[in-house]
């Protein structure tokens, strides 16, 4: 019983600090209501519970005369409100998962894709054609300075652009396409409050709006083996200027590779 006060005692702690606290700094459109919906979840969830510590303690300790009774009418109305709360939080969630995931994206949306490999991330951006190249299997060649496999013989791959680094303009929307060579690798970008899972053999789709200039970490959330700890890299949030500036200079050097 001890360690559920001490749980709620934290959690209601948490709930009350700003999210700057506890999380990293907030960089996506879609943020703050993140971080609101986690902080409404913590309020309610831990109201809840010290609701029935409070109870469980009145059955143990008070005499029988003087324990509360609760009518059916009562716990009803309990469920009822504690359903409630659940059905909301839910339903702003999934909404806020569309936003993310399932709504289409902008018509000028910066298109990239991130192929996660034991234990590096590559991103990949489709070139002046708005297309990429095919990819082989086959063709993975990370030493040879083709780590995704792209068919040179597929002429809307000779413009793209593989980096190491994620560099995203800011105040506009990126979409993002992920996939797996290897294992199940989870694209975590704590601060602009996104993880979902790259998978091999299928491809998904997230979206977000950076708000933010400055440098992001990016992680793997899934344990992808003994190197899995060193799977890291950076995302990069830069004004309009200096990102055409990049994507520029990222063009040069794919030619002249």
């Amino acid at each position: 019983m001890i360690e559920h006060w001490l749980t709620g005692t934290a959690s209601l702690f948490l709930a009350l600090q700003p999210s700057s606290i506890w999380m990293p700094r907030a960089g996506s459109l879609h943020s703050p209501a993140i971080d609101s919906l986690m902080r409404i979840s913590l309020l309610t969830l831990t109201a809840a519970g010290i609701l029935a510590q409070i109870i469980l303690l009145a059955g143990l300790f008070l005499p029988r005369e003087r324990r509360p009774r609760f009518s059916p009418v009562w716990r009803w109305v309990a469920s009822a409100v504690f359903a409630v709360c659940m059905v909301w939080m839910t339903v702003v969630a999934e909404n806020l998962w569309s936003t993310i995931r399932l709504r289409h994206a902008a018509p000028n949306a910066v298109q990239v894709e991130v192929t996660g490999v034991q234990f590096e991330w590559y991103f990949r951006y489709p070139g002046t054609d708005g297309t990429y190249g095919a990819t082989r299997a086959d063709l993975v060649d990370a030493a040879g300075g083709n780590p995704l496999g792209v068919d040179p013989a597929d002429p809307h791959g000779h413009d793209d652009m593989v980096s190491s680094i994620l560099v995203l303009p800011v105040d506009k929307q990126a979409e993002i396409l992920l996939r797996a060579q290897d294992v199940v690798h989870g694209f975590f970008i704590p601060g602009m409050r996104v993880m979902q899972n790259a998978t091999p053999g299928m491809s998904s789709q997230i979206r977000l709006t950076p708000t933010r200039t400055g440098d992001y970490a990016i992680v793997c959330s899934q344990l992808c083996g003994l190197g899995h700890y060193r799977m890291h890299a950076v995302l990069r949030v830069v004004s309009a200027r200096d990102y055409a500036a990049w994507i520029a200079q990222q063009q040069a050097s794919s030619k002249e590779n």
